[in-house]
C-alpha cells in the first residue's frame, strides 16, 4: 500500500505554519534543491514543489489535512488536485513565477501573460565635458548625438503608406502562439512569440520602404540640455525619453550624461569648496601687506596681516560652488606661501644679518 505523503515535513514546517512560512520554508529549500544549482536534485525539487502547490492553497491543504496525499485518486469530493495529474508534474506558473522571477527563462515559460511587443527604446549614455565655470555656474549646452527615432514616413507602424493590414491567423491577433514543451517537470503548455508577425498580431502587405518595417531609423538629433550650477565631476544628468525612440510605438528609453570637468589653472575643487595659493615675499608676511585676490566671481581686496605665517590658509565666506540641491555657497580657501629668497647681493645680506642679531 501506497504510504500518504508528509508535505509538512518535507517543507520542514508544523502543522500550524502560517502561509508566510510555508512560502518562505519553500523559497529555502527550492533555492537549495533547484537542478541549475551544483548539488541540485530534481526528485528533491518536485516533491518540494508539489508539497508547496498543496500546503499554500487553502482549499487543498483542508482536504490534505483530512484525507491525507492519496485524496486525488478518489478522497471524498475531491475531483483530483488541479495541478498535479498521473501523466506528469504540472506546476502552478504563477506561484513559480512569483517566488524565482528570472526562473521562468529557464524552462522556456513565462507568468507574464499577453505581454505587449511594444518594446521600450535602449538607454543611451554619452559623455559631457564641461569648463570649470560651466559647472561651478550652470550652463545651456546643445548636444549632438546619433540615435534611433521614429520613422516618419510610417510613423513607427512598420507598414508603408496605405498597405493592407490584417489580423494574423497564426495568432488570431494576440501575437502569441500556444505550444507544448518538455522540461524537468514534464510536458508543459508555453507561449511564445508569434512567429508569422513577430508579436504584432498582425500582417502587412508590405514593410515601410524607409525602415524596412522596423518603425525606426537612425537620425542625428540635437538637444537642448540645462546642466545645474554646481554639478561635479562624474556625476550623472538622466534625460527622461531622450535616448533611443520605443518600437511599434514603445516608450523611448533615457539619456544619461556623465559629467566631466576640465581643470582650473587656479582653482582647484573640493565639494563645494574652492582652493587657491597666494605667494607672499618675506616683507610681506612679516609687515602685512593688501593684495587683489582672484576669485571665480571676480578680483575682491584682502588684507594680509602682519606676522602672517606661511601655509596659513584664509577662508573668503561663499566665494565657492554653488550647492547642487540646495541654497547656500561654498568658500574659497587660500593658502599662503612665503617666499624665502635664495640668492641675495650684499646689502640684502647685510640686512638679514642685522636683523638676525635683534633676535628675528
Amino acid at each position: 500500500m501506497k504510504m500518504s505523503k508528509d508535505y509538512y515535513k518535507i517543507l520542514g514546517v508544523d502543522k500550524s505554519a502560517s502561509e508566510e512560512d510555508i512560502k518562505k520554508a519553500f523559497r529555502r529549500l527550492a533555492h537549495q534543491h533547484h537542478p541549475d544549482k551544483a548539488n541540485g536534485n530534481v526528485d528533491k525539487f518536485k516533491e518540494i514543489n508539489e508539497a508547496y502547490q498543496i500546503l499554500s492553497n487553502r482549499e487543498k491543504r483542508t482536504q490534505y489535512d483530512r484525507f491525507g496525499s492519496d485524496f486525488q485518486n478518489g478522497g471524498p469530493n475531491t475531483g483530483g488536485f488541479g495541478g498535479f495529474n498521473s501523466q506528469g508534474f504540472n506546476v502552478n506558473m504563477d506561484d513559480l513565477g512569483d517566488l524565482f522571477g528570472g526562473f521562468g527563462d529557464i524552462f522556456g515559460f513565462s507568468n507574464q501573460r499577453g505581454a505587449s511587443q511594444r518594446q521600450r527604446g535602449r538607454d543611451l549614455e554619452m559623455i559631457l565635458t564641461m569648463e570649470f565655470q560651466e559647472a561651478v555656474f550652470g550652463a545651456e549646452k546643445n548636444l549632438r548625438l546619433a540615435k534611433a527615432v521614429t520613422c516618419e514616413r510610417c510613423h513607427g507602424s512598420g507598414h508603408e503608406p496605405g498597405a493592407k493590414v490584417e489580423i494574423c491567423s497564426a495568432c488570431r491577433g494576440s501575437g502569441q502562439v500556444v505550444g507544448n514543451q518538455r522540461t524537468i517537470f514534464g510536458q508543459m503548455q508555453v507561449r511564445s512569440v508569434c512567429p508569422d508577425c513577430q508579436g504584432s498580431g498582425r500582417r502587412v502587405s508590405q514593410d515601410c520602404s524607409a525602415c524596412r518595417g522596423q518603425g525606426l531609423v537612425n537620425d542625428n538629433v540635437e538637444i537642448k540640455v540645462k546642466i545645474p550650477a554646481g554639478i561635479d565631476e562624474d556625476e550623472t544628468i538622466r534625460l527622461a525619453g531622450q535616448g533611443d525612440a520605443g518600437q511599434k510605438g514603445g516608450q523611448p528609453g533615457d539619456l544619461y550624461l556623465k559629467i566631466k570637468i576640465k581643470e582650473h589653472k587656479q582653482f582647484q575643487r573640493r565639494g563645494y569648496n574652492l582652493s587657491s595659493q597666494l605667494d607672499l615675499t618675506f616683507s610681506e608676511a612679516v609687515l602685512g601687506v593688501k593684495r587683489d585676490i582672484a576669485t571665480i566671481d571676480g578680483e575682491v581686496v584682502l588684507k594680509i596681516p602682519a606676522g602672517t605665517q606661511s601655509g596659513q590658509i584664509f577662508v573668503l565666506k561663499d566665494k565657492g560652488v554653488p550647492h547642487l540641491r540646495g541654497r547656500g555657497r561654498g568658500d574659497l580657501l587660500i593658502q599662503v606661501n612665503v617666499r624665502v629668497p635664495k640668492n641675495l647681493n650684499k646689502q640684502q645680506k647685510k640686512l638679514v644679518e642685522e636683523l638676525g642679531e635683534t633676535g628675528m
